[in-house]
């Protein structure tokens, strides 16, 4: 009996010094952080190798000093200083031994389209960080969580203040009157409402315009869109339309207008008959501007108001 006391009381003591020793590990860590899927990641030092599975996230990450060994294709998002860069495959199709032969320390992940890598990469012993990159507020929390990767806070915090000021200075130059708004989404499918988390539905209410489909149902799919119907859209009344697509503006022009005169219950919205609809390029509201968004800002803005670009 004496002896099996012993040994649980030594047991207990081995347990307590592991779980000291774990806290140490982390207190002494270069880096402890939570990212957008909840997990804490704890970097024990700088990451010297990143792989990112978006090209979005290239220059919020060489802003605060970051340094990326493998990156996505992309025909908008890529910088001149990332071209040479060995790729990793497509965004929607991230080539897993392309990203071990780049033999990183850390991947990070984009949240809603690569997360099966977090597994695969963990079973390789390397760390993962899931980001979501949207809205304004995403891109200011991921440039702080970039300056944590890189040991370069004040830097991040920097640009996030001037971030901050040129947004200020479009939102200051613009008519206080609260504009009803409606943002579509043209794909091969057909049209559906983009909503407040979009990115275009965030950029209109920074601008502190009404989004006319707000409170609708998302899809099930898409939290940050809704199913598209003209009956719903003649009873929303707006007063401007943004048209948002992937693909050829021309073409996404000409087959919007080709919609639009193949049924004349669309002349009965009002955005339509003062001839207010408008077109995002796909690089600024589909896919995540990242520190560009002041000139997103001021982009929809000046469609309205082009005072505000001078």
């Amino acid at each position: 009996m004496v002896c099996l006391m012993l040994a649980v009381l030594l047991f207990s003591a081995c347990g307590m010094q592991e779980e000291k020793a774990s806290s140490g590990s982390s207190g002494d860590a270069f880096a402890v952080l939570e990212d957008d899927a909840g997990r804490r990641v704890v970097l024990q030092q700088k990451p010297e190798r990143v792989v990112v599975t978006s090209a979005s996230f290239l220059e919020p990450l060489h802003e605060v000093g970051g340094t990326v060994v493998g990156r996505p294709d992309s025909k908008t998002k890529m910088p001149e200083y990332a071209k040479d860069i060995p790729s990793v495959g497509q965004v929607y199709q991230i080539d897993v031994e392309k990203v071990l032969a780049c033999n990183p320390d850390l991947v990070i992940v984009n949240k809603g389209m690569n997360e099966k890598l977090v597994q695969t990469m963990e079973d390789n012993g390397i760390l993962t960080v899931v980001v979501d990159m949207k809205s304004y507020e995403d891109v200011k929390r991921e440039l702080r969580l970039f300056a944590r990767i890189t040991g370069n806070r004040e830097k991040g915090e920097q640009v996030i203040t001037g971030m901050d000021s040129k947004i200020r200075s479009v939102q200051e130059k613009m008519p206080k009157e609260r504009r009803r708004v409606a943002i579509l989404h043209s794909t091969n499918q057909g049209l559906s409402v983009q909503l407040e988390g979009s990115i275009a539905g965030s950029i209109a209410s920074m601008l502190g315009w009404e989004n006319v489909a707000s409170g609708m149902t998302p899809m099930e799919k898409n939290p940050d869109a809704a199913p598209y119907s003209l009956e719903t859209l003649v009873e929303q009344n707006p007063e401007i339309i943004f048209v948002t697509s992937m693909g050829k503006m021309d073409d996404i022009k000409k087959n919007m207008q080709k919609t639009i005169e193949e049924n004349p219950a669309w002349q009965t919205v009002p955005a339509i008959r003062a001839n207010r609809l408008y077109y995002l390029p796909q690089d600024m509201f589909l896919l995540s501007p990242g520190i560009h968004y002041p000139e997103a800002v001021e982009m929809m803005a000046s469609l309205i108001y082009p005072e505000v670009s001078k």
